[in-house]
């Protein structure tokens, strides 16, 4: 087994979507509900060349709204929250974080998914802090435009690295987790990263080709020993 805990862990940073929900993509599930995953291919499209780099953040999110709007022009913000309906935590999830902060270490969120969904999910937790990208709503609750980005999906170590500045972190006491390639970017100065449940095969070689622990499983406690040296999850032997 590869472990990661040289040092004393002091921060985990967790990306969200496939990571601390048993889900692939919080803008995939609005795509889901409108019907607009496969609408004239459009926007598989469209993701493949963001993830690429061939389009900005920025580019991709108009995009998205432009394809929900043909469908429902006034779009509500419960319209949004509905579409993460029966979505769910990993699995231990929740034991991983509590255990994690009784510890003392502390526990964010870092991801470039929609800010309604992810915020909900770090108050459920109670992590420390959390950041994500969302929309911009007029007075009476209507979807206008997306704000402007907060967390770069090719480059969340901008992200990262501002809370290892406002907490004083040491960057080698740093752990984050993600499941796709570009979360890779959380990995900075001497951080570890740990690859979670490879959301695409692009992110399961990208794992291997950066010679990262990679946990291909769907229990979040299964990251632990490559926290902690080896150690098992309390509670699981």
């Amino acid at each position: 087994m590869l472990a990661i805990g040289m040092g004393r862990t002091i921060a985990v940073v967790f990306d969200c979507d496939g990571v601390l929900t048993d889900n692939g993509s919080s803008w995939q599930n609005i795509h889901t509900k409108f019907g607009t995953d496969s609408k004239d291919g459009s926007h598989k499209k469209t993701l493949e060349m963001f993830l690429d780099g061939k389009i900005t953040e920025e580019e991709f999110v108009e995009h998205d709204i432009r394809l929900w709007k043909s469908v429902k022009s006034d779009i509500h913000r419960d319209d949004i929250m509905r579409c993460y309906s029966g979505v769910g935590l990993m699995k231990g999830a929740r034991d991983v974080v509590e255990e994690l902060q009784s510890r003392g270490i502390y526990v964010a969120i870092v991801s470039s998914g929609v800010d309604l969904f992810v915020g909900a999910i770090a108050n459920m937790l109670k992590v420390d802090d959390w950041a994500a990208n969302g929309f911009e709503w007029d007075e009476d609750g209507f979807l206008q435009r997306g704000l402007p980005t907060r967390v770069y999906s090719h480059d969340k170590g901008l992200m990262v690295d501002k809370l290892a500045r406002i907490n004083g972190f040491d960057t080698s006491g740093i752990v984050s987790v993600g499941d796709s390639s570009t979360d890779l970017s959380m990995k900075i100065g001497e951080s570890s990263f740990i690859g979670f449940n490879p959301a695409r095969e692009r992110a399961l070689s990208s794992f291997l080709e950066s010679g990262v622990p990679v946990v291909e499983s769907k229990d979040l406690r299964d990251v632990w020993p490559h926290i902690f040296d080896g150690e098992e999850f309390p509670g699981t032997n």
